[in-house]
């Protein structure tokens, strides 16, 4: 029998900010592999193009609102989504903002709890609701999960000005390593994806800034920014029974730069 360790036939995947990025990157890959995703986003408009995007690959779709800041909601919509797919094997925490600051001086308690709500406190509700229904499923025979955090290279490196970014981060990576070791005995997974510098809404602006892009792009030894596109081979594997026994690590998807 032909062994087929990256199909994804039948699985189905929750990714919170799904809608654009690299979750749409995420969740275009997850599809074509046969996955039925679930996308969960904050801009109903956004979220409907993401839909129709992801049909294309043929496996069932669709999109909740839901702001993962807000814990009721994500109980709200982790449940609607179980009542839409019946299950969820893979859980990718990759909702985020960015930080805004001109210093580390700067930065307000509002900014500060803003972007650590989101980040952190957001992975943190969403993983909860999927740890506890990979746990329910594990305890009537049906082990198995995967928790998938979309941290950055800014938790790992010096992110002058954006501390609070980094730290909601560094905190996702921390988050990842402590799920991995309480919940393998379900047969549950958890790893973090590092993105570096990717074309996506959240860098727009970085890229768009000359004195950046000639001081970062000779750091990146491919020469050219990350593409959600660049995602989806790691979404893959991570969802699939080829990585059962990969857990509790940090992939750096970042074309070199944070070792050059």
């Amino acid at each position: 029998m032909t062994s087929k360790p990256f199909d994804l036939t039948g699985k189905v995947a929750l990714i919170t900010g799904g809608n654009g990025g690299i979750g749409l990157g995420f969740a275009e890959a997850v599809a074509a592999a046969g996955a039925n995703v679930c996308i969960w986003g904050t801009n109903k408009e956004k979220s409907a193009a993401a839909v129709e995007t992801v049909k294309t690959y043929g496996t069932q779709v669709s999109a909740l609102l839901c702001n993962v800041a807000d814990e009721k909601q994500v109980e709200t919509s982790f449940k609607e989504t179980l009542d839409q797919f019946g299950r969820v094997d893979a859980c990718f925490a990759n909702a985020g903002v960015y930080g805004t600051a001109n210093s580390f001086l700067d930065i307000s308690a509002e900014e500060w709890n803003r972007v650590m709500n989101v980040n952190l406190n957001g992975a943190f509700y969403t993983f909860r609701a999927a740890a506890r229904h990979m746990v329910e499923r594990a305890k009537n025979n049906d082990a198995g999960g995967r928790l998938i955090g979309t941290a950055s290279l800014a938790a790992i490196s010096g992110a002058a000005r954006n501390e609070h970014y980094a730290a909601s981060k560094g905190g996702m990576i921390s988050m990842i390593k402590a799920l991995a070791v309480e919940f393998a005995r379900y047969g549950v997974t958890a790893n973090a994806i590092l993105p570096g510098w990717i074309e996506t809404d959240m860098t727009e602006r970085a890229f768009s800034w000359q004195k950046f892009v000639d001081a970062v792009m000779p750091r990146i030894p491919l020469r050219r920014w990350g593409r959600p596109e660049d995602f989806g081979a790691i979404a893959v594997y991570l969802m699939s029974d080829a990585s059962a026994y990969h857990n509790g690590q940090s992939f750096c998807i970042d074309g070199g730069y944070s070792v050059f």
